[in-house]
């Protein structure tokens, strides 16, 4: 499988003529190009920097074979789209070409007392290859090869970061949801997070549009 990095949350990735987008938001500058390529979108949580709500709803009207999968509050703000907008919910199983994505976890992770809690589910595609929470430090009970790791944001917490990691146990980690980070600040969260440090597992930075085989 390929990964290719997009600014922030948003990755693509591709088997066997396959294509998936996960959370093309606001904050992605190529987004609608990426879209545009795909045979389905996937959205962890409806918050504006995973899900920019008119590009996805321009994409089902452009690509009348494009299939979105989401939470509750993603499909009621898309519509069904003649049943190519689906709600998922942890324990859910679904196909797309040859990639099969499981989905994990229920809530975004808490910012403050004051902030609503949206719900937020993670993928996990082709058997463990790879793993993207959202926003959220959640460990699904299963394998997981490469870890989409968020270091940034308003909720995010490198001790909690790093307890994450311990109990996933991957293979790999990649940083995303970075770009609240300077280039010395993921290199400090690298270093502190990864092999020689918290976790003991390598932890990766792809500038956007890189990509790597999984």
């Amino acid at each position: 499988m390929k990964l290719t990095k997009h600014a922030h949350a948003c990755v693509t990735l591709e088997k066997d003529g396959t294509r998936l987008v996960i959370d093309p938001g606001t904050l992605t500058p190529d987004a609608a190009e990426a879209v545009s390529q795909a045979h389905a979108v996937l959205i962890t949580h409806e918050h504006f920097d995973h899900f920019d709500e008119k590009l996805v709803a321009a994409a089902l009207g452009a690509q009348p074979r494009l299939r979105v999968y989401g939470t509750a509050a993603v499909a009621a703000a898309l519509g069904s789209h003649d049943g190519r907008v689906h709600v998922v919910t942890a324990g859910d199983t679904f196909d797309v070409g040859s990639i099969t994505a499981t989905v994990h976890g229920h809530r975004h992770a808490p910012i403050h007392a004051d902030i609503p809690c949206p719900d937020n589910v993670g993928y996990l595609l082709d058997d463990g290859t790879v793993y993207h929470p959202g926003d959220a430090y959640f460990a699904p009970d299963a394998p997981v090869r490469t870890l989409l790791l968020p270091t940034s944001g308003p909720w995010t917490k490198l001790g909690e970061a790093a307890d994450y990691v311990r109990a996933v146990k991957p293979e790999r980690v990649l940083q995303i949801h970075e770009l609240m980070l300077s280039e010395l600040g993921r290199q400090s969260t690298a270093n502190l997070l990864g092999e020689n440090g918290l976790t003991g597992r390598p932890i990766d930075f792809l500038e956007p549009g890189t990509s790597v085989q999984l």
